[in-house]
């Protein structure tokens, strides 16, 4: 976020019983119907972007990644086959 704390306005179209909905939700925590829009946007936010960039594995999987890693499997020759084409094309010197 920008340090200068600038805003910006949004607007939304929502059926009446979606604000009613929401505006008693703000009354019920004592709330501007802004600010718990706002809080709940945000935390949705946050939370859909965390879950599509963090990448979960389980013990099996992070055991499975680290031994891999640790000690990689032999290339198949297709895979040397396409490094080598690579290789000729990128640099044929």
């Amino acid at each position: 976020m920008n340090s200068r704390n600038t805003t910006a306005r949004l607007e939304a179209r929502l059926p009446g019983e979606i604000h009613a909905l929401l505006k008693r939700a703000a009354e019920l925590q004592g709330r501007s119907l802004t600010d718990f829009v706002v809080t709940a946007a945000s935390e949705a936010a946050r939370k859909t972007i965390e879950d599509m960039e963090i990448l979960r594995l389980s013990a099996d999987d992070q055991l499975r990644i680290a031994q891999a890693v640790l000690d990689p499997p032999s290339p198949v020759p297709a895979l040397v086959r396409a490094a080598k084409r690579h290789r000729e094309r990128v640099d044929p010197a």
